[in-house]
């Protein structure tokens, strides 16, 4: 079975700093309908202009993976840890026992757009962690490229639950399929671009769910990035 999110159908709060969509429940954005999808929590769709972001704040029991789509996000934490994460990176963080992060827009000129995801853990009172990794274009060009695993296979990043979440990048005519595996359940989340996947057309900020089917087939559209959670 397959079910379409409209991304005009999403949370939406503009709050002239940052401008932001929500895939599921978040913040003063509540459907019961949408309160995520197995593990997966949130999909945060979030533009921040230049200059200003999310001062410091508190995470606990929580996997957050940020993934910029354009621009540069600035990230300092708890844990020690100072980045400027880009196109191309995959941030994944840990909250366990609590942390606390801040997030701003890296440039003093240019938008930074950038996908905040939350994956809740298999099991809450972890250490923090923290983990930083590129991915460069050609490893996802019309290929589902492996960006975070529970084992970190295939150099992806590490996220404690039984979640695969891939990567792929489709130019128009770009045909890729994906088989689900017996008793598991994807979503999936048109960052940018268009598809047609078993025969519905998805444009940027649309998500699609599918539960006992047996394969999914993409074809790009026009050109496209898309992430694709396997999940248990």
């Amino acid at each position: 079975m397959l079910t379409i999110r409209k991304a005009s159908e999403r949370g939406h709060a503009d709050h002239g700093w940052l401008n932001t969509w929500h895939t599921f429940s978040f913040a003063n954005y509540y459907d019961p309908k949408y309160m995520g999808y197995s593990s997966l929590r949130v999909i945060n769709d979030d533009r921040i202009q230049p200059g200003v972001g999310f001062n410091t704040h508190p995470h606990r029991d929580m996997e957050i993976i940020s993934y910029v789509l354009e621009g540069a996000l600035e990230h300092k934490d708890s844990m020690g840890n100072t980045s400027v994460i880009r196109p191309g990176e995959v941030q994944r963080m840990s909250a366990g026992t609590g942390i606390t992060h801040s997030e701003f827009n890296h440039s003093k000129s240019e938008l930074c757009h950038f996908l905040q995801i939350w994956i809740m853990p298999a099991t809450n009172g972890l250490t923090p962690g923290y983990e930083q990794k590129f991915f460069s274009n050609e490893e996802k060009q019309c290929i589902l490229r492996l960006i975070a695993s529970p084992e970190g296979r295939n150099g992806s990043v590490t996220i404690h639950q039984d979640a695969n979440l891939y990567a792929t990048l489709l130019d128009s005519g770009d045909e890729i399929a994906y088989t689900l595996p017996a008793g598991r359940h994807v979503w999936l989340h048109l960052a940018q671009g268009s598809i047609l996947i078993n025969g519905n057309k998805l444009s940027a900020g649309d998500g699609l769910a599918a539960s006992d089917e047996k394969e999914l087939f993409m074809t790009g559209y026009e050109k496209a990035e898309v992430l694709l959670f396997d999940l248990a």
